[in-house]
């Protein structure tokens, strides 16, 4: 299921890769379009961060009330959380522009095996197919739980 992040990179106007008949996986024109999905997502996350700056300086305000000062300090840090958040998925579309670089995007880190154009455009940052990810999940599940 998409984080908010996610869906507002799915909301600016995403046209899906149409793959040409006999065209190779990760292809010159195929990576250009995972770049640009990847540099328009950063792109919207740099925005917000300049939005919560902005926020910040603007309604910074010291309440006398303890109770509205509580509120505001609480409103700040989930904004700042949030940032946070932010700020490590922006390293991590970093990270996968530099194996699109290294000639190193589309595949499976676990086994190899190509991720898939589908899996990639609702998750660029993908680094596991989805059979390697499922027995992911299946061990966090009985580690963890």
């Amino acid at each position: 299921m998409p984080n908010s992040n996610e869906q507002a990179a799915e909301n600016q106007t995403f046209i899906p890769y149409q793959v040409s008949e006999g065209e190779e996986y990760m292809s010159d024109d195929q990576l250009a379009h995972f770049r640009q999905l990847l540099l328009n997502w950063k792109q919207e996350l740099m925005e917000e961060v300049d939005r919560t700056v902005q926020h910040l300086k603007e309604e910074a305000s010291n309440f006398a009330d303890p109770a509205d000062r509580a509120t505001q300090e609480e409103e700040f840090s989930l904004e700042l959380r949030t940032r946070d958040r932010e700020r490590k998925l922006i390293k991590k579309i970093n990270d996968t522009i530099d194996k699109i670089d290294d000639g190193d995007y589309g595949y499976c880190d676990a086994c190899g095996i190509e991720i898939g154009i589908r899996r990639l455009e609702a998750r660029p940052t993908a680094t596991l197919c989805v059979d390697c990810k499922s027995l992911a999940e299946i061990k966090e599940k009985q580690i963890g739980g």
